[in-house]
């Protein structure tokens, strides 16, 4: 379309249409750890979530950054959407029928 054929409608570049925007911070999360008892925030790429086929299954997991435990917490509905909101990793399990 040109832009006598649509009033008020100009091309834009890209550059033109992102000025001034500003970066956008990254996503922090609120964590504890169950060994050490320390609490903390991490960042999206410290986190991987893990989505089974039941809640029994849907888990997200982390390293502590103070004592370096693996760490394994239930996700309900709740945090798998902030955590994949947030940008977090997610592998979906497939379940096997024997």
């Amino acid at each position: 379309m040109s832009e006598s054929s649509v009033s008020g409608v100009q091309d834009v570049s890209v550059a033109a249409a992102f000025a001034g925007m500003r970066s956008v911070s990254p996503v922090t999360f609120r964590a504890g750890c169950p060994e050490c008892r320390g609490s903390f925030e991490l960042a999206a790429g410290a986190l991987r979530l893990a989505i089974g086929a039941t809640s029994r299954t849907t888990f997200y997991s982390f390293t502590c950054p103070d004592c370096g435990s693996s760490v394994r917490k239930p996700a309900g509905e709740r945090i798998v959407e902030l955590l994949t909101g947030g940008g977090v990793r997610t592998l979906r399990l497939h379940s096997t029928v024997g």
